[in-house]
């Protein structure tokens, strides 16, 4: 009688914790949006690498090249700018897709004042570190560019990582240091670049979904 009364006490507990984690931290971020994310940076990469037929690691300055002739039907700037943004709009619509059906799975409303929160402390570094860029760019500052995106980019997650996992919190800081030791090593900024949003967060991706998800498939 006595076991059982400590069975329910823990069990009474377990879901009091359970329900104060729903309340204060947005638990539907899906480890498969984050392995999406890496495979959509790592194309995006790839295709910077043909456009300016360049291989990896051999320490050229893409930013360089971009003052190439203009290759199948548009300048070496645009293509750049427009390689970006479809990889972002990428990352962005499987991310929603894969964390709007795991909220659906955990009965957790995908819209309220935590996911503004965490939104919040997002934009806010990244759009900071947006127009830093943008800056950096009017200024011929390009080999800067791709490790400020990271580190900006490890800022945000650090921010925001206290509305949700605490696996981001790493993932920002490893984020951060990357970018720190890129902007040593200009000639290889779209490698760097290619591992801090491909080959980390497919590595992170991976790990969330094996911890968080695999578990409740």
């Amino acid at each position: 009688m006595v076991m059982n009364n400590q069975n329910d006490h823990l069990k009474t507990l377990s879901d009091i914790r359970s329900m104060m984690e729903r309340s204060s931290r947005f638990i539907s971020l899906s480890g498969l949006s984050g392995v999406s994310a890496g495979i959509f940076a790592l194309l995006g990469a790839a295709a910077v690498y043909i456009f300016f037929n360049i291989s990896p690691f051999e320490g050229t300055y893409y930013y360089e090249a971009a003052a190439a002739p203009t290759k199948w039907g548009i300048d070496p700037l645009r293509f750049l700018i427009l390689d970006a943004a479809i990889v972002l709009i990428c990352a962005l619509a499987s991310g929603i897709f894969f964390t709007t059906r795991q909220a659906k799975q955990k009965g957790q409303k995908i819209w309220g004042a935590l996911t503004q929160r965490l939104l919040i402390s997002l934009a806010i570094p990244l759009v900071a570190g947006g127009l830093y860029c943008i800056a950096l760019m009017r200024y011929g500052m390009f080999g800067l560019v791709a490790p400020t995106t990271l580190i900006f980019y490890g800022l945000a997650l650090l921010n925001a990582s206290k509305y949700t996992f605490d696996d981001v919190r790493y993932l920002g800081i490893c984020e951060i240091v990357l970018g720190l030791i890129a902007i040593n090593f200009l000639g290889y900024g779209l490698e760097f670049w290619a591992i801090g949003f491909g080959i980390l967060h497919i590595i992170y991706g991976t790990l969330m979904y094996n911890k968080y998800e695999r578990t409740q498939a």
